[in-house]
């Protein structure tokens, strides 16, 4: 059985993984994955059947903060890599510091690289990165209703504040 701590790639040990994954299409998603909930394992499970593995670059707890407020992250990077990797359609996770994955998507240079519903392919910032290999950006359909931001506006809401 793969231990969890297996799945979770340090940035020195990219090449590794990557040259051993030789002839496998690499699909790669990225995003802070707060509090986890039924929209982001359906995306994810959407993801991985477009190849062979899912590579998942994480936010680190300081560029979630740059991203989402100084109240975020609720779960910390080590838990929320944790929780991930405990999935099966996740492959291997990467936690990257910047707001966008761009540094990381040129080291592990995937074939597919997936964002959710609310993006667009010509307004991302990652997609001059991937086409200039030959690789395409994929937006995958959202899980109506199902966010993070919504599930901590209604407890806020819950909760009276």
């Amino acid at each position: 059985m793969l231990s969890l701590e297996n799945k979770i790639i340090p940035y020195d040990k990219i090449d590794f993984i990557k040259n051993s994954l030789q002839g496998k299409k690499i699909v790669f998603t990225n995003g802070c994955f707060d509090i986890l909930h039924k929209g982001h394992v359906q995306y994810l499970l959407q993801a991985r059947e477009l190849g062979d593995i899912l590579w998942l670059g994480l936010n680190s707890d300081a560029s979630v903060k740059k991203l989402k407020g100084a109240s975020r992250p609720i779960n910390s990077e080590e838990d929320r890599a944790y929780v991930l990797a405990s999935l099966e359609a996740v492959s291997y996770i990467t936690i990257f510091p910047e707001q966008t994955p761009i540094e990381l998507l040129k080291l592990i240079q995937p074939q597919i690289h997936t964002k959710g519903g609310d993006y667009k392919v010509e307004t991302l910032p990652e997609t001059k990165t991937i086409l200039s290999w030959g690789g395409e950006v994929k937006i995958l359909p959202f899980l109506p209703g199902k966010s993070t931001t919504g599930i901590l506006k209604k407890l806020e809401e819950s909760s009276g504040k």
